[in-house]
């Protein structure tokens, strides 16, 4: 499990970057860079880091379940997510 604090440090970055998105849209069209530096450096959406849901793990993260290898593994197996199942030939 990540700390608590990065994981409330992720959903504040998130919410920086949803707050600051249409001024920093209108700058990049206006091409006035120096406003753009001005604005907080959490803002910026490249500063986003995928996490996992569940226990807030930042490697091995699978985009398309939002969940880090472990987890996914473990709830594939318990049949928690629809359409997957192991692989047997």
């Amino acid at each position: 499990m990540a700390k608590e604090s990065m994981k409330a440090r992720e959903v504040k970055r998130a919410k920086l970057v949803a707050k600051y998105a249409e001024k920093r849209k209108a700058l990049k069209e206006a091409g006035d860079y120096d406003a753009l530096q001005k604005l907080p450096r959490n803002s910026m959406p490249i500063r986003m880091h995928n996490r996992c849901n569940i226990t807030g793990r930042p490697k091995g993260y699978m985009r398309q379940f939002g969940l880090s290898r472990i987890q996914f593994r473990e709830m594939a197996n318990n049949g928690l997510i629809p359409g997957v199942k192991k692989a047997s030939w």
